[in-house]
């Protein structure tokens, strides 16, 4: 029986298969890892609520953000560019203290 070492089993919770939405990403480092917080924040209301959080390690971080690039070139290669809004335009500036950025 031969046994591929590349394979590997993943399992999803009903709980988590049906996602989150989230409409803005904060995201926060320190030298040991990479924080990314996934926001929902509803037009009208004064403040948003972190969905969820995913810590990671600056490699793989790294390894997310090429992966992500990757799909985003597929997808668009697909289904056509990606129109960016106006940057700025209806979020309020935000600072929690840390080296952030918001995607």
């Amino acid at each position: 029986m031969e046994n591929n070492q590349n394979e590997m089993n993943i399992e999803l919770s009903e709980e988590l298969a049906t996602g989150v939405y989230s409409n803005l990403a904060i995201i926060t480092h320190s030298p040991a890892e990479f924080v990314c917080d996934f926001v929902q924040i509803m037009p009208g209301m004064p403040k948003g609520k972190v969905r969820s959080r995913v810590v990671m390690t600056p490699q793989n971080t790294k390894r997310f953000l090429q992966a992500l690039a990757d799909n985003v070139s597929k997808y668009e290669q697909n289904f056509g560019a990606i129109e960016e809004p106006n940057p700025g335009v209806g979020f309020p500036p935000m600072n929690f203290g840390t080296p952030s950025t918001m995607a």
